[in-house]
């Protein structure tokens, strides 16, 4: 008997699906892996768009209403 078919004996239904991260969370390792690249990439996207609204906020807006401070 070869080694595959001793794994398919032995593992019966669970034979060819991916393995969870935690037996009692119906979560995949690859879908795990791909949470964590969409949360990095989530978090890069927020970082860039703080950069961008604190320069628009320090910089660009006062330099169009210095004329309107009293």
């Amino acid at each position: 008997m070869g080694e595959a078919k001793r794994r398919k004996t032995t593992l019966g239904e669970q034979y060819g699906q991916e393995a969870r991260i935690f037996p009692w969370l119906p979560i995949t390792k690859t879908q795990g892996e791909r949470f964590v690249e969409l949360a990095n990439r989530g978090a890069w996207i927020g970082i860039g768009l703080m950069v961008a609204a604190w320069v628009t906020i320090r910089f660009i807006g006062p330099a169009f209403g210095w004329w309107q401070v009293v």
